[in-house]
């Protein structure tokens, strides 16, 4: 049997849970993505798949039609291994095409169809509904989304 300690362990405030930042953040993140579910189940995406969208729809904004898939990797700061199968699982829902680049067959470049371009009319009212139930203010989301991106930048 493992040894147990006979005595009381003398505290440790830096190792209790809940003074962990990246239990807080871990956490709220998970409520976050729970809370897209029932959004994103009208469109028939899941999470990782919305963000994918969101890449492609703002790229197409932006006037680029094509993206390579090591650009969305870097966007959405996951692996190829990651990302290919999700592109394939929304490739045959028709949302988006893959094919090899002309000038480098070793790059898979993602093009959006008009039926994934189509979604983003349907998907425009997901960020407002969630804020809705976070029971925050605009102002208190985008204050503490921005601390969170200067931490990430700050981190990478």
């Amino acid at each position: 049997m493992a040894d147990l300690p006979e005595k009381v362990l003398t505290p440790m405030p830096l190792l209790h849970l809940d003074n962990q930042l990246c239990f807080s953040v871990y956490s709220l993140s998970r409520l976050i993505t729970q809370g897209y579910t029932p959004l994103l189940k009208p469109l028939d995406l899941t999470y990782p798949q919305y963000l994918v969208m969101l890449v492609l729809w703002q790229s197409s904004e932006e006037g680029v039609f094509e993206l390579p898939i090591s650009h969305l990797t870097q966007r959405l700061r996951l692996d190829t291994g990651t990302v290919t199968p999700l592109l394939k699982r929304m490739e045959s829902k028709g949302l988006l095409a893959r094919q090899r680049s002309d000038k480098d067959e070793r790059v898979v470049l993602v093009t959006l169809t008009d039926k994934g371009a189509q979604l983003r009319h349907k998907a425009q009212h997901i960020p407002l509904d969630l804020l809705c139930g976070a029971q925050a203010s605009p102002e208190q989301v985008i204050e503490l989304r921005d601390k969170l991106k200067d931490m990430l930048a700050a981190l990478s």
